[in-house]
């Protein structure tokens, strides 16, 4: 469907890409890796034909539709948001402008017999078939289904766009795209804007569609549960993995290892061989050899290694003055901007070492609660912290809080304090600011370089509360991965306000809901929350894919429940799917586990084949260990297929 061919791009004589090629197929979920910087934006703008490459060539088949969605866009005023979000429906408008002016025609012609009037009826009775194929009548239905899968409410609808965030403008641009229904889907960064629950939605549309997808994502669970191919770009180039992110990522660990043997093996060859030239260079008898050396090492393909980010550093938050056993007690708090209520007599309490998550749909009052905690908002009730509590505070709008004449070192400097002051550099490093960096001053970093910035200052200050507003938005995975490790360690409470299920999942032991103007409590991670609100959500989606079924086109991208089900047994079909799903994914986790394990193990009982005096233990200790990981791969793949199986279900 689109073909990469030894595709170059050159920017002030750096190479951002150099010589790549690769093919997307028409039904491919693929999803692009790399860090900050390496290319993807570049390379989906390319793929979308909005940019030409240095050199080599990009070829689409001739019929192939492109929706794209980028990070950043210029947005269209004047419209609601229903009728901005019809505008994917062109086509089906222009044939129904069409329809309408050759019935006005035919109405007023008598010629019966003529070519001409057989012509319009064959053109009337062609596009009237294409419009019920087109699902002309369930273009409502299609529309109320995806603006509300994105998080938009029934009066939202017929709001004009321009009253909405730029974050929710962006929602109705993806929602123009899901709607047009593509050949294939170029999405840079779709979840930025998106709440939790929307993710969940825009996840399942993707697993269903029958098209193609290129993703870019910071979003590990999203990029797991929607790609099946991982493209990596890596000092400009491409490695090309047949499986999804996390698995990509052992994948690629082996592959940095086994190019870490050849290249240790080749140095070995390299310096016996400079040995052998220096040794005889001068001895006439081997002057035939010694050229032969020279020339064989002049030859050579020298073995370059891919240098990994220092992703075990190990972070942790300050210790602090250990805080009273309630941490905050909220009684009745209310909170209202002008005529709009966010909150009503909400009730609130944390204690000590909780780690809690704030979840629901933007403009609910997940960051209102956090700035009335905070004291930076009027309220009605009544808020208490408990004994000893010292809140550090991530807010969305922290980076331009800070004193942009420092640098990047002096900064973190003025609020590190003892031995951790020994790992400044190390600590900046873990979120992406090394070498020269660290001496930029804070006005010339972009927003995302302030964020990251923000996070460390956090990091060196003693705190026994945290909270922290969508802290991973601009946080690659590497990083991400970074800071939850230290929040799972820090003995404190915490409170995290994200969307980021992934971020969430194995942090946060209890999650509050905000909706209706309240606060629900769901006990355990984001993963049973998520499960609760399938369950809860299942009649309305299944009301979704009874309306969605009018059009083929949109049957074939509606959530997945079972289209046979409903009532009582249908509730009970979906609650046992998904319990046999979550036990084929623990089975999966649980041999890949092993597999690690039983990996490690051979690995160290093959150094220890290397030495002259190894026994016959060891040996026939490897070998058990060999045959043991092939029936765990068996295993694996069997595993994986059930899970996949009842996935589609």
């Amino acid at each position: 469907m689109i073909s990469v061919n030894n595709v170059s791009v050159v920017f002030g004589g750096f190479c951002l890409l150099d010589s790549v090629s690769f093919m997307i197929d028409k039904r491919d979920k693929i999803g692009l890796a790399g860090k900050n910087g390496a290319g993807k934006s570049t390379l989906l703008k390319m793929l979308a034909g909005l940019q030409q490459p240095s050199s080599g060539s990009i070829s689409r088949s001739g019929s192939v539709r492109i929706g794209y969605l980028p990070q950043t866009m210029i947005y269209a005023d004047g419209k609601t948001v229903r009728k901005e979000a019809e505008k994917a429906f062109a086509s089906i408008a222009m044939m129904r402008s069409e329809l309408k002016e050759l019935n006005i025609r035919l109405a007023e012609r008598d010629d019966y017999e003529s070519d001409t009037y057989v012509r319009m009826l064959e053109r009337i009775s062609e596009l009237t078939e294409q419009l019920a194929i087109h699902g002309e009548g369930s273009i409502d239905a299609e529309v109320e289904v995806v603006l509300k899968g994105l998080g938009f409410s029934q009066s939202d609808m017929e709001r004009r766009c321009e009253e909405f965030s730029g974050g929710w403008r962006m929602r109705i641009e993806l929602a123009k795209i899901l709607l047009e229904r593509p050949d294939i889907f170029l999405l840079d960064e779709p979840t930025n804007h998106l709440d939790i629950e929307s993710i969940s939605w825009l996840e399942s549309f993707l697993q269903s569609y029958s098209g193609a997808l290129v993703l870019v994502s910071h979003d590990r669970a999203f990029l797991d549960n929607v790609t099946k191919r991982t493209i990596e770009i890596f000092s400009s180039k491409v490695h090309d993995y047949k499986v999804p992110y996390t698995k990509y990522i052992e994948l690629r660990r082996e592959r940095i290892d086994q190019q870490m043997r050849a290249y240790l093996n080749q140095q070995k060859q390299i310096k016996d061989t400079e040995d052998f030239i220096e040794r005889f260079r001068y001895k006439a008898t081997k002057s035939v050899q010694v050229q032969s050396r020279i020339k064989q090492l002049e030859k050579l393909d020298r073995i370059e290694i891919e240098k990994e980010d220092a992703s075990s550093i190990n972070i942790r938050f300050q210790p602090a003055v250990r805080s009273g056993e309630t941490v905050l007690t909220g009684r009745n708090l209310s909170k209202s901007y002008g005529d709009k209520e966010v909150l009503r007599d909400v009730n609130l309490d944390v204690k000590r070492g909780e780690k809690i998550a704030f979840v629901g749909k933007n403009g609910e009052g997940k960051t209102t609660m956090v700035r009335m905690i905070m004291n930076e908002l009027p309220f009605e009730g009544e808020l208490k912290k408990g004994h000893n509590v010292n809140i550090g505070y991530f807010a969305q709008n922290q980076a331009d809080l800070m004193d942009t004449k420092l640098t990047v070192l002096d900064t973190v400097d003025q609020v590190a304090v003892g031995e951790i002051r020994k790992k400044m550099r190390d600590i900046l490093g873990a979120f992406l600011f090394s070498g020269d960096d660290v001496d930029k001053k804070v006005e010339v970093l972009s927003g995302g370089e302030r964020t990251r910035l923000s996070m460390v200052k956090l990091l060196l200050e003693p705190y026994n509360l945290l909270i922290l507003d969508e802290p991973t938005n601009h946080l690659d995975i590497r990083t991400k991965d970074i800071l939850k490790q230290a929040l799972r360690d820090f003995e404190g409470t915490v409170i995290v306000v994200s969307h980021d299920r992934d971020f969430l999942n194995g942090l946060v032991d209890r999650v509050l809901e905000f909706a209706d103007k309240n606060v629900k409590e769901y006990l355990g991670g984001v993963s049973d929350f998520l499960e609760a609100k399938k369950v809860q959500c299942f009649k309305e989606y299944e009301s979704w894919q009874g309306n969605i079924k009018k059009s083929s086109q949109a049957t074939e991208a509606a959530p997945i429940v079972n289209k046979e089900a409903t009532g009582k047994k249908s509730f009970e079909e979906f609650k046992r799917a998904s319990k046999e799903l979550r036990k084929a994914e623990q089975a999966v986790n649980r041999i890949e586990n092993e597999i690690t394990e039983s990996e490690t193990l051979k690995a160290s009982l093959s150094d220890k084949m290397t030495d002259e005096d190894f026994s016959v233990e060891v040996y026939r200790e490897y070998e058990e260990v060999n045959n043991k990981i092939k029936e765990l791969m068996e295993e694996w793949e069997a595993a994986t297929e059930l899970v996949e199986k009842l996935k589609n279900i």
